[in-house]
């Protein structure tokens, strides 16, 4: 079990910037009953109050996770979420090359649910907008059996919507590696949240993350 102090990318008196394991749900839900939430006590670091996740993140994909340290600093972050503000770069390896070097998808999700499939987000103008910038960052430099490759792209979401990464790389033709509803699920879902940008006090200096990648990437 991974020592979840030792991950801590940032702290300060209001905030924390973990570096978030794959495989580790930051909400307990019907498939995750275990989550971060069950080891928050670990992380107060000389505080009384339990920090609380500001966000979330798949439970597949690694990196940076902002967590408030006090109801003052959850209120703060979440207005600052809702508001657009927080910068936020994603790595992603995806199947595939992109067709250009850069752009930005711009397209609604809508979520959908059945009882046979579970529940999935899909582009459809019933949903809600949706923005994503990427760049590529290494084209197709890793073959794959079969003659396959694999590219490494930043993905800089402008909205937050659920799974909104993960579906705007399938609408590219590329989707993330390992993706297990958007994908081919071919090992593990290869998506990381890189870096975070804060302004937390107007008028400062933003506070600012970067997430290794993790050790099982192909890189």
């Amino acid at each position: 079990m991974d020592d979840l102090a030792r991950r801590i990318l940032v702290i300060d008196a209001h905030l924390i910037v973990l570096d978030k394991p794959a495989g580790l749900a930051v909400h307990p839900g019907p498939r995750t009953p275990y989550s971060l939430e069950d080891r928050l006590g670990e992380l107060r670091e000389g505080f009384v109050r339990v920090p609380q996740p500001a966000h979330r993140l798949d439970r597949d994909t690694s990196g940076c996770l902002v967590l408030a340290r006090h109801p003052r600093a959850l209120k703060r972050m979440t207005q600052l979420f809702e508001a657009g503000r927080v910068g936020k770069t994603y790595w992603a390896m995806v199947e595939g090359v992109p067709a250009g070097s850069s752009g930005v998808v711009d397209a609604p999700l809508f979520k959908i649910s059945s009882a046979e499939e579970g529940w999935r987000m899909i582009v459809d103008p019933r949903g809600k907008r949706a923005v994503t910038r990427w760049q590529v960052l290494d084209r197709g430099d890793t073959s794959l059996a079969g003659g396959d490759s694999r590219s490494l792209v930043a993905f800089m979401p402008e909205t937050g919507r659920t799974h909104q990464i993960r579906v705007h790389a399938a609408l590219l033709g590329c989707p993330i590696a390992g993706d297990p509803v958007y994908g081919e699920a071919r090992g593990p879902m290869l998506l990381h949240a890189r870096e975070i940008m804060v302004p937390y006090i107007d008028g400062k200096v933003p506070v600012t993350a970067v997430a290794p990648l993790p050790s099982h990437w192909p890189l």
